[in-house]
């Protein structure tokens, strides 16, 4: 199993012509994933969605990729929609690589995304790579701390 710890410091969004992941350097001006491993295109992607290159994360997704969100039981389909609910997200956030795991094509991804206005959010994704290419997706998002703790457990666990 290929394994990637990154600690992701912020992207300069404006001026950003190259990003370096890991050991792979990326054009940020539109390089698709072809030549890279699974873990290597979601570095690059959540690189890309760092910098705010919407071209760039257009290219490494498939033209009918489809991304799941069972949390708010949502279905993004197609690359477009995929780019278009990133791109206009509310600006104020940054994205935090935590780990990234893969074995073949399949790539599972933590990041926290701190928000200066909705808080701070984690998401864990979990995504096929397929020749270069995000193909499919499932991405578990929450805001960290968003839910009670259980009464029922509390004997059990401690608060973080």
């Amino acid at each position: 199993m290929d394994a990637v710890d990154v600690d992701a410091v912020p992207v300069d969004a404006v001026a950003v012509d190259a990003v370096a992941v890991g050991a792979v350097e990326l054009d940020a001006a539109g390089l698709n994933g072809a030549g890279l491993d699974a873990v290597g295109v979601v570095e690059a992607l959540w690189a890309r969605v760092q910098a705010r290159d919407w071209e760039g994360v257009g290219a490494l997704l498939a033209e009918d990729a489809v991304v799941e969100w069972p949390i708010t039981r949502e279905r993004i389909v197609g690359r477009a929609n995929y780019v278009a609910v990133n791109r206009e997200y509310p600006q104020g956030w940054s994205i935090r690589v935590l780990r990234i795991l893969g074995e073949g094509d399949q790539v599972v991804s933590e990041v926290e995304v701190p928000h200066v206005e909705a808080g701070l959010f984690r998401a864990a994704s979990f995504w096929t790579v397929r020749d270069g290419l995000i193909v499919r997706g499932t991405e578990y998002w929450t805001t960290v701390g968003g839910e009670p703790s259980q009464e029922w457990r509390a004997r059990l666990v401690e608060q973080m």
